[in-house]
């Protein structure tokens, strides 16, 4: 499906952005994992989430979708079902590298992993390796892609140095680790996302963060109760993004979670120049709660900015956003040392170069990031969304804030992460 969106005055009003994409998975997850139900509020529903529950039910995991409510009944922390055909993960990347974090658990068993065409371009040998080392057997076509096979075992637990900032392949260890006598460690070279840390702790599970080292100890049982799930920071940023950039914008955005390993983007975008209101959780903190925040962005004049490696885990996902923003302006921006957006959900790096350059930027792709001289905007054009979702509503920011419009070429991605992307986007055009 292409839709053009062309270019806007300004942009105005006020909304909440979508329930946490990755807050939703581990949500659903843990759910199945604890032995009493688990009531989650403002759960997702979008393709990748629904994949989770897909994929949860083939386990045996009872999951009732109410109007305001999704109530998890799981099997415990040791008691999956094996399925008798493939679990289909869909397009999700993160429910195919937490999943087998649980399934490793039950000595003996085989659950085979599959998902679309996307999914079985993105690796799982960074998840294999440390499970392996626990104990666990990973059978993956050539060695490290999907389709994939998960023998269980009884493990032990380790301390595993990662080799990549990654929090889902630190998350899938540490639900691993739940079921050791030693329990786990995991050492980060530098921090990422917590969230996962923060629902075990809330589920009773011994969690100790000291420096860069996350040790998660042995449960007999998870016992949650409710959880509620916040407004995506992720996806706020297209909000936060478009407000910044179309002239005489003023936008607020309700409840966004603003754990402090999830606000990167908005740290970046401040020191760019934004104006933005907003309290944003103080770095190095873990509860058991996320932080919520009502984020209010005006348009702003911008600078040039570097992100390296300290921030990329931080932003990982906004980053594309951030080539956005740099075209707009004063000066060079520079992301290295993410290379991890090479094996999303498409090659991020050449689809935000080739994308954004065809509108007019002056943007280079490096190795492991990108290099972004600002011009004072875009012209507009066409991009192509590669069925990538953070593409698709990329196309759609840079056209409201081009000179001619853009033409985005498969808008149906956005449903991944963001069913009502455009009518939100839309109910803002003042």
């Amino acid at each position: 499906m292409n839709v053009t969106f062309p270019p806007v005055r300004r942009l105005t009003g006020e909304l909440t952005p979508p329930a946490d994409k990755s807050i939703s998975h581990r949500a659903a997850l843990l759910g199945a994992m604890s032995d009493q139900p688990v009531c989650v509020r403002n759960y997702l529903d979008s393709a990748d989430t629904n994949s989770t529950l897909g994929a949860l039910r083939s386990l045996g995991v009872v999951c009732e979708q109410r109007p305001d409510e999704l109530l998890v009944r799981g099997t415990g922390l040791r008691t999956p079902a094996e399925p008798t055909g493939t679990i289909d993960v869909g397009n999700a990347g993160t429910l195919m590298r937490l999943l087998p974090g649980w399934l490793a658990q039950v000595p003996g068993a085989v659950f085979h992993l599959d998902g679309d065409e996307s999914i079985r371009r993105r690796p799982v040998d960074r998840i294999a390796a440390p499970l392996e080392l626990m104990g666990a057997r990973i059978l993956a076509r050539n060695g490290r892609f999907p389709p994939f096979a998960v023998h269980g075992a009884q493990l032990h637990g380790i301390e595993y140095a990662l080799p990549v900032a990654s929090a889902q392949v630190k998350s899938c260890v540490l639900l691993a680790a739940l079921s050791t006598d030693e329990g786990a460690t995991v050492i980060e070279p530098s921090p990422s996302r917590d969230h996962t840390e923060r629902m075990l702790l809330r589920a009773g599970a011994s969690v100790q963060r000291d420096g860069d080292r996350v040790t998660v100890g042995n449960v007999d049982e998870l016992e949650l109760d409710e959880l509620v799930v916040p407004a995506d920071p992720s996806s706020a940023a297209f909000f936060v993004a478009a407000a910044a950039l179309v002239p005489g914008s003023r936008v607020a955005l309700r409840d966004v979670g603003v754990n402090w390993t999830r606000a990167g983007f908005l740290r970046i975008l401040k020191r760019m120049g934004a104006r933005m209101e907003g309290a944003l959780e103080e770095p190095g903190t873990l509860h058991d709660s996320e932080p919520t925040s009502t984020l209010i962005v005006e348009h702003s004049s911008l600078s040039g900015t570097d992100v390296g490696a300290d921030e990329v885990p931080l932003a990982i996902d906004e980053l594309p956003l951030v080539a956005l923003l740099g075209c707009f302006a004063a000066g060079e921006t520079v992301v290295r040392d993410a290379a991890e957006l090479r094996v999303k959900e498409t090659d991020r790096i050449a689809g935000v170069v080739d994308g954004l350059r065809g509108l007019g930027a002056d943007i280079e792709a490096t190795a492991d990031g990108f290099v972004v001289s600002g011009n004072g905007g875009l012209r507009g054009g066409r991009i192509d969304a590669r069925g990538d979702h953070r593409l698709a509503m990329l196309g759609a920011v840079a056209g409201m804030a081009s000179r001619e419009g853009v033409e985005v070429v498969g808008m149906e991605a956005a449903a991944v992460s963001y069913p009502g992307f455009r009518d939100d986007l839309e109910s803002l055009v003042g």
